[in-house]
């Protein structure tokens, strides 16, 4: 692997405005357009316990209509040249994400910093946005997947913005009015600690001068730090939770606990590990042993989340009802043998191939090559981590992952959440 070729000091640009704006750019002139995403330090973890979702309404609201255009005009700007636009929030950031041709960036810079700093929230669009966002949060409701997963999120992190849900819940969507949408932008959005990626057919210079031009003179003293989120204590005991769901067919089956922060020494091994126990191929272990020998799921698999301030390590599967103990038994049998006997030679080489394997694959568009950067500013992994991953990833032995997997996974203190029919 031509290790230069990856993004890293020699091709990435990184500036510091005076405003508290970081810029990356990587340029790429193998194709004429250009990516643009980034991130405000603030999110949901600024929402009010009795407005949750307030964050996430305000982001989507943002291109509704600003001072200078109405929502029908930012959205025909933007069809007319083919670029795209988007907004959203998640617990630390409100983030967002366009692409265009290289000679409109100009179009897509103006437009992102008209939402975010004069964005009027019209009633009329506000509440069409309200009723879109009550429907999508009635068909979560009725979704066992997410449902499962969402009760998991509470049990795992209680008390905590990560188990709080970020879109909210249909009481607290109707408390929020074009007002608090208002008043949480002019509060908490500015250009401290922002973050905005540039990826493709244009020089650092020129994207410099551009971002500048139309976010240089933003400046907000008084901007107030983003919370400092609490400290989250692994479960002491095992939880066993379903909830109910009348005339569901399946059931869908969340098993797991903390797992490591996104910059942790312990996020590598995890990951790789991961990977061995329910990922790769048809789904790892858990997918061999559950899916594949018993029969009992019509999918499952493992997944690492990993976060600012921690993460969760889980399996997920959804099963036939009347399979669920026989599946929740069989995911904890997994669980223990990979706490117990470190994963084999040969399954470790497998997933390190397929991990560095696939490292390039994610730089080919300008898109991934955007986000990657963007992780390395979030996590600050530093702009050298990509041209690093190879060897980091070949540092890890069977060793590390077992006593990564003990730190985190015991079988006898996991989260065991399902969602489905009634179990008679």
């Amino acid at each position: 692997m031509n290790l230069s070729s990856l993004p890293g000091p020699e091709n990435v640009t990184r500036t510091k405005l005076t405003n508290g704006i970081t810029l990356l750019v990587r340029s790429n002139f193998n194709s004429p357009s250009v990516v643009v995403s980034g991130y405000l330090a603030c999110g949901s973890a600024f929402d009010p316990p009795e407005k949750l979702g307030l964050a996430h309404f305000t982001a989507l609201g943002l291109m509704r209509g600003t001072q200078m255009h109405s929502f029908q005009e930012i959205y025909e700007e933007l069809e007319s040249v083919g670029a795209a636009l988007g907004f959203g929030a998640s617990v630390h950031t409100t983030s967002f994400g366009g692409r265009a041709l290289a000679e409109d960036l100009s179009l897509l810079l103006e437009l992102i910093a008209a939402c975010l700093r004069q964005p009027t929230f019209p009633m009329e669009q506000i509440e069409r946005l309200r009723t879109q966002l009550l429907t999508s949060l009635a068909i979560r409701a009725q979704d066992t997947e997410e449902m499962a997963s969402l009760v998991f999120d509470q049990k795992v992190f209680p008390n905590h913005p990560y188990g709080r849900v970020e879109d909210g819940f249909p009481e607290t969507i109707r408390a929020i009015s074009a007002g608090d949408l208002a008043a949480f932008r002019s509060e908490y959005y500015g250009p401290q600690n922002m973050v905005i990626v540039i990826a493709g057919a244009i020089t650092a210079e020129q994207a410099l001068e551009e971002v500048i031009q139309y976010l240089g003179d933003w400046y907000f003293p008084q901007q107030p730090l983003p919370p400092q989120v609490p400290p989250i204590e692994p479960l002491q005991e095992a939880i066993r939770h379903h909830l109910v769901l009348a005339g569901k067919s399946q059931t869908d089956l969340v098993i797991g606990s903390l797992g490591p922060r996104r910059n942790s020494p312990d996020y590598l091994p995890a990951s790789l590990g991961n990977n061995i126990l329910g990922q790769f191929g048809m789904m790892g272990r858990i997918g061999d042993a559950v899916r594949q020998q018993a029969g009992l799921a019509y999918h499952a698999s493992a997944s690492l989340n990993a976060w600012i301030a921690a993460g969760s390590w889980e399996v997920s599967a959804g099963v036939n009802p009347t399979n669920l103990g026989r599946a929740i038994d069989l995911i904890i049998d997994e669980l223990s043998h990979f706490v117990k006997d470190p994963v084999s030679i040969e399954e470790l080489q497998d997933s390190q191939a397929n991990f560095i394997g696939r490292l390039p694959l994610s730089f080919e568009s300008n898109n991934g090559v955007a986000g990657a950067l963007l992780n390395l500013e979030r996590f600050q992994l530093g702009l050298d981590y990509y041209q690093r991953y190879p060897q980091m990833v070949k540092a890890v032995t069977p060793e590390m992952i077992l006593e990564t997997a003990r730190s985190y996974l015991n079988p006898e203190r996991l989260a065991i959440i399902s969602c489905g029919p009634n179990q008679d």
